[in-house]
């Protein structure tokens, strides 16, 4: 069996992407920003995730696509002690050309470091 992010643990509508990405920057690496609502959960909410990689910065799908991947594996590792709000992870600057392996060995340490961050805060 696949281990996945249920449809329940992802942003859906674009007013839960503005509304996060209108809130606070929780945290801030070198390629991702991490965005959270200002307002306060639902009492029943879970923590949940939305990406935004835009293709400007990653122009090859593959390498957007390998973006989301790591991000999505991280959160899905770290989704039960994060603190119960959504959380928007944005790519912000440019990847650098390489490898795929160097790219997912970047991205997993700072999608990590950044998760760190979001759950001391």
């Amino acid at each position: 069996m696949r281990a996945t992010l249920s449809p329940a643990a992802r942003l859906h509508r674009p007013s839960e992407y503005a509304a996060a990405l209108k809130g606070r920057r929780v945290a801030r690496g070198a390629l991702l920003v991490v965005s959270t609502p200002r307002e306060r959960p639902e009492a029943d909410a879970q923590a949940r995730l939305g990406m935004v990689i835009a293709k400007r910065f990653a122009a090859r799908a593959v390498t957007r696509n390998t973006i989301k991947r790591v991000i999505r594996e991280a959160f899905r590792h770290r989704r039960a002690s994060l603190p119960q709000r959504d959380f928007v992870f944005r790519l912000h600057s440019p990847v650098a050309p390489g490898s795929l392996t160097q790219l997912k060995k970047q991205l997993r340490a700072e999608a990590e470091a950044l998760l760190d961050r979001v759950q001391s805060s």
